[in-house]
């Protein structure tokens, strides 16, 4: 099938200058942008130092503790070192034996937290 052709004829057609610059005449040179502070039109409170232009305050260089690092474990992780089911993962953190924490919609379990349960559920079989 093929589409119906227009004739050269019913094309609009647009008025010279449409969309231009109001008084752009071709070829003439176009008006230039007036520089401006970054500030300009602002209300500044006295005493208060506009964003990105506050005073650099040196970080004392005493001694830091080392940051800790916790590496967080998803709910299928944890159900593949356990070796059970998500949802019995998912049981263990609503009841509370299993510490997570929440991000977003998902769960997210440190990982001190499942060797702190794996220690404590261990039953000695005689």
């Amino acid at each position: 099938m093929s589409l119906p052709q227009r004739s050269p004829a019913t094309a609009l057609t647009r008025p010279a200058g449409s969309g231009q610059h109001p008084g752009y005449r071709p070829g003439a040179p176009l008006p230039r942008p007036v520089a401006r502070h970054p500030h300009a039109g602002m209300r500044i409170q006295p005493g208060v130092v506009p964003m990105g232009q506050r005073p650099v305050v040196p970080r004392p260089t005493g001694e830091r503790p080392a940051p800790r690092t916790v590496s967080f474990l998803t709910v299928a992780e944890v159900a593949a070192i356990m070796r059970v089911s998500k949802m019995t993962v998912y049981r263990l953190v609503h009841g509370g034996e299993l510490t997570a924490v929440r991000v977003g919609r998902s769960f997210r379990v440190p990982e001190p937290a499942v060797r702190e349960y794996l220690a404590g559920a261990r039953t000695d079989v005689a």
